[in-house]
């Protein structure tokens, strides 16, 4: 029914994402110790420097081929370093989506132009991606979306309106889903992705600020931007097949649960060596599932490693779904047992780690319930399958 393509048999780490692991920690510890970064929960910080320094290790689209700058390692590699990166609460937004999305969408449709434009500067953390999909009055409804390219002599004029774009004022491009195709009811067809470079004459970008005045969020408006034909991603009409291929990498990787962790550890220590039963009982829970949710990401890290080469064909759309909605609950609940078990006052600023990560996860714990798909068609996904299965 659900991970019946899944190969749960080998999920011992081997040796080399062993030996990884130890440097990736020390690398963080000794960042750490330098002061070069202040761990933060809720969404990773932007750090440009730091992307630099994660780049140098050649921790940067190390799944890419090395013709394109990456290092041809492993997605299990892969896997353990975002697990440390998040674990550590490390700055890693400035090369997150450049990694995670913009390269394997690349590889699997983008030109041999747009390869060798984007992927060697990405995985040298010198390019910084965002995204362009969520509209205003669109909610996850992704397929409704309104901003339009018009075919002009050499490209297209695109115009429309895209929200919630993370940090669009310090990245160089994104990518956009746009209707390339008037909508003549069959909606998911005729939507195209262009590569927006974020400096182009039309393009404005104004800050969606949080509660706390922080701001990662954006509004970017287009207004008759004209994008080049070689900046079309893969083949036009065709981006709905592209962005929902893209699925099982956005929502099945440990970024689904573990916003988070940090947060966990820093309440065992809270507690002691000898916290009450209540307690021993909630945090046994939380620690159970998230073994059981590691594990469920690992497998579908590890399905997905004989498909490197193409980007991923294998269809996990759904596990991840699975993963992403079960990530989203957990990570709530982990907020909510440190509030539970404790006597303390969030306070942003505070000097203890503790009480800055619960103020931090507070005030970011709505977003984890929209990001990456809300959990109503999350569960729409998952049902169809499910009621699928039973005919």
């Amino acid at each position: 029914m659900f991970f019946e393509n899944v190969d749960f048999s080998g999920l011992e780490l081997p040796p080399a994402a062993l030996r990884l692991r130890e440097e990736v920690r020390a690398f963080l510890k000794a960042e750490v110790a330098a002061g070069t970064f202040i761990p933060h929960l809720g969404h990773t910080e932007f750090d440009a420097d730091f992307t630099r320094r994660v780049a140098e290790r050649g921790w940067i689209g190390m799944t890419w081929p090395r013709a394109y700058g990456g290092q041809e390692r492993s997605y299990l590699e892969r896997f353990v370093v975002t697990e440390e990166m998040l674990a550590a609460a490390a700055p890693c937004a400035a090369h997150w989506f450049g990694d995670r999305q913009t390269g394997p969408s690349l590889l699997r449709y983008g030109s041999e132009h747009l390869k060798n434009k984007y992927l060697p500067v990405i995985a040298r953390g010198e390019c910084y991606f965002a995204l362009g999909m969520s509209e205003p009055n669109s909610g996850s409804d992704l397929a409704s979306v309104r901003t339009r390219a018009e075919r002009v002599p050499g490209g297209w004029r695109v115009t429309g309106q895209k929200v919630w774009t993370s940090w669009a004022h310090k990245a160089h491009a994104f990518f956009v889903l746009c209707r390339t195709v008037p909508d003549i009811g069959k909606r998911h067809d005729g939507l195209s992705q262009l590569i927006v470079e974020l400096d182009a004459p039309g393009v404005t970008v104004r800050p969606i600020r949080f509660m706390n005045g922080h701001h990662h969020f954006n509004e970017v408006f287009l207004d008759n931007v004209f994008i080049p034909d070689d900046m079309v991603v893969g083949e036009a009409g065709q981006g709905w097949k592209q962005i929902t291929s893209e699925l099982a990498f956005e929502r099945s990787g440990p970024e689904r649960y573990m916003t988070t962790f940090a947060l966990l550890v820093e309440l065992t220590r809270r507690l002691g060596q000898a916290p009450d039963e209540r307690a021993q009982e909630m945090v046994g829970r939380l620690t159970a599932r998230l073994w059981t949710l590691r594990r469920m990401s690992l497998a579908i890290a590890l399905t997905l490693e004989p498909a490197s080469a193409d980007g991923g064909a294998i269809d996990l759309a759904t596990e991840a779904a699975l993963v992403k909605d079960m990530g989203t609950f957990y990570e709530r609940e982990i907020t909510d047992a440190a509030r539970l078990l404790t006597v303390v006052e969030p306070t942003p600023d505070a000097t203890d780690s503790f009480e800055r990560y619960l103020a931090e996860t507070i005030v970011f714990a709505p977003i984890s319930t929209i990001r990456g798909g809300t959990t109503q068609v999350l569960r729409t996904l998952i049902a169809r399958r499910l009621l699928g299965s039973l005919k």
